[in-house]
């Protein structure tokens, strides 16, 4: 054992250069001065390169080879060699001088992307995002992937996944959800949703603190933990003791933060309940962005976008919002659940979201798999959308400049969000088998048994086992899409009386 505590030692900095990473980009997406900048830049850049020399360096690799040829390792300690493995067989390939350019690429596109979104000026983030995919196709042929470009990147975020994968799995989401979306758009002509008044503001000050409230029931930690505002939001496990999320704010919209929240504390849970034991090693990080996302979509949606939920939640609605009407919960359930053709992925219902996400899908193999010229991309987006949703893109801000992703090099990432969904969705239906009527919980204020039943399940589980063994693991059965899609369609036949 004097070899794996040797090789734990090494995985453990390698994972406290990577928290440091974590914790500056906190940083520069919330409340860095602007002029931080190119010091950050130079930082991040540094700390990419040291960390890459690290994971490559020869006893890194003398070490795995010793300790997979062992039969003395128990699962956890079997699991750490088995991903340090991976990570180290993909990091070998790639040049440190290559691995600290990305990164300072990554650190400088972020803020072109942040000023180019609030101006929707494609044009002026162009340069950055014609640097990042061309260095993202260099890396692609880092590892060999030159045959199939874009399996090397969903490989990436979902261990395994590739096109021959997703293209099946969507194209029978698409057969069912499209003629859902069919029948909610034509009941609406009869049945038309609930909106906010005309008008109306909801102070940042009083959305925040009914958010807080919200984030608390559901079990976040604020003693290990803290919210803020960002351009978009997103949650990072820091250290352990230390997970933050971040949110954004509509005057016009509460529920837009509301929503966010439930998201990013979702994900923050998922961090706050890994294995205390396991931390800065493989075992003790989440398993998979497809299992991290059907944290926080469970969260949002299942739990959420519930009329239960308004019958807990809805004093504390009032409480800060005092000259919001009389909703009931069902009405404020139906304005939260509207189905529309909106533009924005994360402000979409459950019915659009995924196909959101695929059309993303699609721009990307586009680019990896056909080299769509980098230029094209507005107006590419634009077109697949009014053919997909029938309504044009007004601007670059609510098209292909809404999401953070790209300017963080983060091509392949959005196919887990329909897989957690389908986690999710999973997840509740065993859920329910176990606890009951998962409303009447909901309802009740006490949604601790939700969390712990969450706990041992998929938190605690790390990344002891894969994504679909443990999906299967917490639910007795291999991943699936029926689950979502029973779930979906029971909700929304059930709120436009299809």
């Amino acid at each position: 054992m004097q070899a794996y505590s040797a090789f734990i030692e090494r995985v453990k900095d390698i994972h406290r250069l990577g928290a440091l990473q974590g914790h500056l980009g906190w940083d520069q997406e919330t409340i860095m001065p602007a002029k931080g900048s190119e010091a950050r830049s130079d930082i991040l850049s540094w700390l990419a390169a040291e960390r890459h020399t690290r994971l490559v360096d020869d006893e890194m690799g003398r070490l795995l080879t010793q300790l997979e040829q062992s039969s003395e390792l128990d699962d956890d300690q079997q699991a750490n060699v088995r991903e340090m493995r991976r990570a180290y067989d993909k990091a070998i390939q790639l040049p440190a001088e290559f691995v600290a350019a990305f990164a300072k690429a990554k650190s400088e596109a972020l803020l072109s992307w942040q000023k180019a979104r609030a101006e929707s000026d494609f044009l002026s983030f162009l340069p950055q995002l014609e640097s990042l995919i061309d260095m993202t196709k260099r890396k692609i042929a880092y590892y060999g992937g030159e045959k199939n470009p874009y399996d090397v990147l969903l490989d990436e975020y979902e261990v395994g996944m590739k096109v021959t994968d997703y293209d099946p799995l969507f194209a029978g989401l698409r057969a069912r959800l499209v003629p859902l979306l069919q029948n909610i758009t034509e009941a609406q002509i009869t049945r038309p949703d609930p909106t906010l008044p005309e008008g109306m503001r909801f102070s940042i000050e009083a959305q925040t603190e009914f958010c807080l409230k919200v984030s608390e029931a559901m079990g976040f930690d604020f003693s290990a933990g803290r919210m803020d505002a960002s351009t978009h939001p997103f949650s990072a496990g820091l250290w352990p003791g230390d997970t933050r999320f971040t949110t954004r704010f509509d005057e016009k919209d509460p529920f837009s933060c509301l929503y966010a929240v439930m998201h990013e504390t979702g994900h923050a849970l998922y961090e706050q309940g890994l294995a205390r034991i396991h931390s800065l090693t493989p075992r003790g990080d989440a398993v998979s962005l497809g299992v991290h996302e059907s944290q926080s979509r469970f969260w949002e949606n299942q739990i959420g976008r519930t009329t239960a939920f308004w019958e807990t939640a809805l004093p504390w609605f009032r409480e800060q919002f005092p000259d919001a009407p009389d909703w009931k919960p069902e009405e404020l359930n139906r304005i939260a659940n509207t189905v529309s053709k909106g533009f924005i992925r994360v402000e979409a219902d459950e019915v659009t979201y995924n196909l959101h996400v695929m059309l993303r899908y699609e721009i990307e193999k586009k680019i990896f798999n056909e080299n769509l010229p980098v230029s094209d991309l507005p107006a590419t987006w634009n077109a697949m959308f009014e053919e997909w949703f029938g309504v044009q893109v007004p601007n670059d801000t609510m098209g292909c400049l809404q999401d953070i992703h790209w300017s963080m090099g983060a091509f392949g990432y959005f196919p887990t969000y329909t897989l957690g969904n389908l986690y999710a969705a999973q997840l509740l239906e065993s859920m329910q088998s176990d606890l009951g009527d998962i409303d009447t919980l909901v309802s009740s204020g006490d949604w601790s048994s939700l969390l712990q039943w969450l706990r041992p399940r998929i938190h605690e589980q790390g990344s002891k086992m894969s994504p679909a063994e443990l999906i299967e693991y917490a639910t007795g059965s291999p991943p699936s899409p029926e689950p979502f899609l029973r779930y979906v369609e029971a909700k929304y036949g059930s709120l436009y009386g299809l």
